[in-house]
């Protein structure tokens, strides 16, 4: 095909100028680039406790500074020590802690 019948599409009006652009985030409360965590969203939400949230704080804290992007378990009792936390009661049930399961159902075989 020769470049004369190519019809030219782009001669209209540009529809573009009136669109607002929503990535902008110019119409947010806390102004462009300035994002919540979905951490800091569930504890502004109520879903989890200050207590929680300062412990994710000092999680990530550790993990950037050391970088390690899973701490292990002995790692995480280190920043549950260096938050302050001993062990100054009895050893409890795990009961309460432990959702109930629903037994997976069984399929009839057919």
């Amino acid at each position: 095909m020769d470049k004369e019948h190519i019809p030219e599409r782009r001669k209209g009006r540009d529809n573009r100028q009136s669109v607002v652009d929503r990535r902008l985030g110019l119409d947010r409360r806390r102004g462009p680039g300035r994002r919540l965590t979905d951490e800091r969203k569930s504890a502004e939400q109520g879903q989890m406790s200050d207590e929680q949230f300062e412990f994710l704080l000092a999680i990530e804290e550790y993990k950037k500074k050391n970088t390690r992007p899973f701490p292990t378990w002995t790692e995480v009792l280190e920043v549950i020590k260096a938050m302050g936390y001993r062990k100054v009661a009895e050893p409890q049930s795990l009961k309460p802690f432990i959702k109930d399961h629903e037994p997976d159902k069984v399929t009839a075989k057919i």
